[in-house]
């Protein structure tokens, strides 16, 4: 006698905070199949962040197989990017025809398959749902709203996500409080992270340094905004060494507005090439701060206990500035060079982990999913 159909489940990814995410669900519902229950996964690839020894390094890092499709679809503008994304995967939801599509995050990559598949009536799970910056002019701030309204379930990280999803009319029983995803990945590498080969070379001890990221449009693109940047960093890395992966954006905008001789006179900073996931949290989890425009950072620090300092206006992780070590500074050096004065002379208030933040949100992903709660999302049986 056959055995119940398996539930059949595709996970979309796209660009690397999205590989951080997606590591821990694709462990629990392995983890669900190896114990005996009908579950059949596929990964894909969409190929929005094209760096492939970048990726690579990640899915090695994360332990994440490879990916049963790789789309390619490179780089372009966010609308020929979303289009191609969107053209790309259709196909593949035809032929697979899972029971239910996860995305991840707030990419174009995310949307893109998530309208995909709401199109052709495959159920979509939203994971990392309901953030909300209330900023227009930040795309993924677009890619989140979206993404939450075509979903059938939406998986929130805390409840003031769920508070977000309400307001915007998103029936109750679509909405699934899960915890963070992003800390099941750090909490389960952070014993084992991989010393990156520039803490010896540059003479690195524990809380002696900052680290630095940034890569958003808002704060490279364009020149009086790179000279900003390099407003707020000059005086940074006079009070202490500054380790600043470049992400690609960067570099080519930097180099593109000639402040490479200033740059050069930036004695204390130290310009490194982007490391893998291992690498970083293992030179976060040391640092005596950081300085980010980053989303997943805010979350990865308040998790770690270090000080971060968010270089932008607003943020949709707001309850990283409530219970943990966040703050706000904007693009603004003065109010960087207080927040960092403050930081080295008498270190941040007492923070804490937030509700569920506990390593386990992937597993109650996996369980809400295949237990019968995610047939309110029309999920086949």
């Amino acid at each position: 006698m056959r055995g119940p159909r398996p539930v059949k489940i595709l996970c979309a990814v796209g660009a690397r905070p999205n590989f951080v995410k997606i590591a821990p669900i694709l462990r629990a519902f392995e983890a669900r199949r190896a114990a005996g229950e009908p579950v059949e996964i596929t990964l894909v690839h969409t190929g929005q962040h094209y760096d492939a020894a970048l990726s690579e390094s990640f899915f090695a890092d994360l332990e994440i197989r490879p990916p049963d499709v790789n789309l390619g679809v490179g780089s372009g503008s966010h609308a020929e990017q979303t289009a191609k994304v969107l053209a790309a995967v259709e196909p593949v939801l035809i032929e697979r025809r899972p029971d239910l599509l996860i995305v991840v995050g707030d990419v174009n990559s995310t949307l893109a398959c998530a309208l995909a598949a709401s199109k052709l009536l495959i159920p979509v799970a939203h994971v990392e749902a309901g953030l909300r910056s209330g900023d227009r002019t930040m795309p993924e701030e677009i890619n989140r709203i979206l993404t939450d309204a075509i979903s059938d379930l939406c998986f929130t990280t805390c409840l003031e996500a769920n508070r977000h999803l309400a307001r915007e009319g998103i029936a109750p029983e679509k909405i699934v409080f899960v915890g963070n995803v992003m800390i099941d990945t750090l909490l389960r590498h952070r014993p084992h992270a991989r010393v990156p080969e520039l803490f010896g070379r540059l003479g690195l001890s524990p809380r002696s340094y900052a680290v630095m990221t940034v890569h958003r449009p808002s704060n490279v693109d364009r020149l009086e905004d790179a000279r900003v940047f390099l407003d707020v960093l000059e005086p940074v890395q006079q009070r202490i060494p500054v380790i600043l992966p470049v992400h690609p954006r960067t570099r080519v905008m930097l180099e593109r507005h000639g402040l490479g001789d200033r740059l050069a006179r930036l004695t204390r900073l130290q310009l490194v090439e982007p490391l893998g996931y291992s690498e970083f949290l293992y030179l976060m989890d040391r640092a005596r701060l950081v300085l980010t425009d980053s989303g997943g950072v805010q979350e990865e620090t308040t998790v770690l206990g270090v000080p971060c300092l968010t270089l932008r206006d607003n943020t949709e992780r707001a309850i990283t500035i409530e219970e943990g070590t966040n703050r706000l500074t904007g693009m603004r050096p003065a109010a960087v060079v207080e927040a960092v004065d403050q930081i080295l002379r008498d270190g941040w208030p007492t923070s804490r982990v937030p509700a569920l933040w506990d390593g386990h949100a992937a597993e109650r992903i996996a369980d809400l999913v295949l237990g019968g709660r995610a047939e309110k999302g029309r999920i086949a049986s």
